[in-house]
């Protein structure tokens, strides 16, 4: 039985939730040793309670920028604007919804060889979201390369907050963009209390800003994080109420078929703006269908939706987006289970 909780949340002990306490206590405590000089925040829940939450040098109510685990938030927002009636379908080309993407000529762009090109005409939302589309990268056409980018997912979030009049390149500072749209339609449903800014790289004074910068910014507490984590593993079910579309989630949490089709195996562990592990190759110790929104930082959100575990690291005591050292703390934690 699931527990949501309200503006609080229910606390379990490690026995009723199915962990062994002594496990528990030497994973906290193997973690503070692996971690001495390092501050960290982990949180373990299951069944949408809190049943462990370890922290040093950081209080409970501090907010990290989320960093890229924003993006799986960005594939949220796309999928309820389809919901919505104002994207027609994440196989629509986003040219269609918010031409300017295609205005950034040479010299124009966030660096030498970086602009906008006529194959970027075909991109799709499925491939902004999948990071395949190449845009502004002459030389990969869209859905052939996965690359990790933040350009990108800047054109899918203005092209979805023009559709709810939050965001016009021409007063890019104004009206809250997809940051706001995020508050509206999952941040106040779910009673979280995260916040979001907007930011640019340095950039040359050419570059169009406010075409392809302007890069949105969850700011979340850890039980925030938890929050996202829990609706996530009920598929956008909270409470009663489907707050985020079933079928894009289940669809999300799963290696995206451009990945597949055309790279190397070792690469098949990216969803639509979520890291997967059906292909067991992000966490090979890890379970099949668990996934996970991590950023730079040490930002991290594990789900597992089978068990109903979230596992929260923010910050977490491993490099910078390396996926063996955020599994290693789930691992150690999924150790204590009974």
């Amino acid at each position: 039985m699931i527990s949501f909780p309200t503006a609080d949340w229910d606390f379990t002990t490690p026995e009723e939730s199915g962990f062994s306490t002594d496990a528990l206590n030497a994973a906290a405590a193997s973690h503070g040793d692996r971690a001495p000089d390092e501050s960290y925040r982990i949180l373990l829940s299951r069944h949408g309670k809190i049943v462990a939450e370890w922290e040093r040098g950081h209080d409970k109510s501090f907010q990290h920028r989320q960093a890229s685990a924003s993006k799986s938030t960005y594939g949220t927002m796309l999928a309820i604007a389809v919901r919505d009636g104002k994207i027609g379908s994440i196989d629509d080309r986003v040219v269609d919804y918010y031409p300017e993407m295609m205005d950034v000529p040479p010299g124009a762009g966030p660096k030498e060889n970086r602009h906008a090109f006529p194959d970027n005409e075909g991109i799709t939302f499925k491939q902004l979201i999948g990071n395949v589309s190449g845009y502004m990268k002459p030389g990969e056409a869209p859905g052939k390369v996965f690359n990790y980018q933040t350009f990108g997912m800047n054109i899918l979030c203005h092209a979805i907050a023009t559709q709810y009049l939050l965001y016009r390149t021409a007063a890019p500072e104004q009206g809250g963009g997809i940051g706001k749209l995020a508050e509206w339609t999952v941040r106040d449903k779910i009673g979280g209390s995260w916040s979001w800014t907007t930011g640019n790289f340095d950039l040359p004074p050419e570059a169009r800003l406010c075409i392809y910068g302007y890069n949105t910014n969850y700011t979340m507490t850890a039980r925030d994080m938890a929050r996202c984590g829990l609706l996530w593993m009920q598929y956008g079910n909270w409470n009663g109420e489907q707050v985020i579309p079933e079928a894009w989630l289940r669809e999300a949490t799963r290696t995206n078929e451009f990945i597949i089709a055309n790279e190397p195996e070792e690469n098949w562990l990216y969803g639509l703006g979520f890291w997967t592990n059906d292909k067991g190759i992000a966490w090979p110790n890890l379970p099949a269908n668990s996934f996970a929104a991590s950023g730079a930082g040490g930002q991290h959100i594990w789900v597992w939706p089978d068990e109903e575990i979230v596992v929260v690291q923010s910050p977490g005591i491993y490099p910078s987006m390396d996926r063996p050292g955020a599994a290693a703390t789930v691992e150690t934690i999924l150790e204590a289970l009974t």
